[in-house]
């Protein structure tokens, strides 16, 4: 009877360190996430499983182009993954289908014309000036034609940024770990 209750116990003490280790890694270092919609075709498609690291932002700041999931400012029960366009302090003027960004690096302007993830026939449509606070970001889609993204609703707080995206692990056949585009 004893040697039953040690390898119970034993049992409850390997179960116990996994689903401590599960929560763990979920909660500090990764997280999955299941791409719904098509606001980042051609990159990200619907039904895309994803890795998301969450531990990257506790030692540096998100950086232009990288993609990266957030809880939708206007509901936070809501998960959305967009491209980071804007960062804390820049001008973003988006006009005639081009997009600027104005800020002390590039005084003059940076103008995005080489975002080789983008499909040739997607464009930027509209027109605004957007200058960011020291704790915004502005997110597009990368299927810009058809993205609700922070052309419709506004700044990203970065408080609401939840990680960045660093694997898809399906569909298999299209697995692939990402890396931000350089402009």
């Amino acid at each position: 009877m004893r040697q039953f209750f040690a390898s119970v116990l034993e049992v409850v003490e390997v179960a116990a360190v996994a689903v401590l280790a599960v929560f763990l890694i979920r909660t500090f270092l990764v997280q999955p996430f299941l791409v719904s919609g098509s606001s980042m075709s051609p990159n990200f498609e619907n039904g895309d499983y994803l890795l998301i690291d969450e531990l990257t932002y506790r030692f540096r700041s998100p950086e232009r182009g990288e993609a990266i999931v957030f809880r939708y400012p206007k509901d936070e029960s809501t998960y959305f993954i967009k491209r980071i366009i804007g960062l804390p302090g820049d001008r973003v003027v988006l006009k005639d289908n081009t997009i600027t960004i104005f800020n002390s690096e590039y005084p003059d302007g940076l103008v995005l014309g080489e975002e080789d993830y983008l499909s040739p026939s997607l464009v930027t449509n509209g027109s605004d000036d957007v200058t960011l606070g020291s704790e915004e970001y502005l997110t597009f889609g990368d299927n810009r034609s058809a993205s609700f993204d922070s052309r419709s609703w506004g700044v990203l707080p970065g408080r609401d940024i939840i990680g960045l995206v660093r694997l898809r692990l399906w569909p298999v056949m299209e697995f692939r770990a990402f890396a931000a585009p350089q402009y």
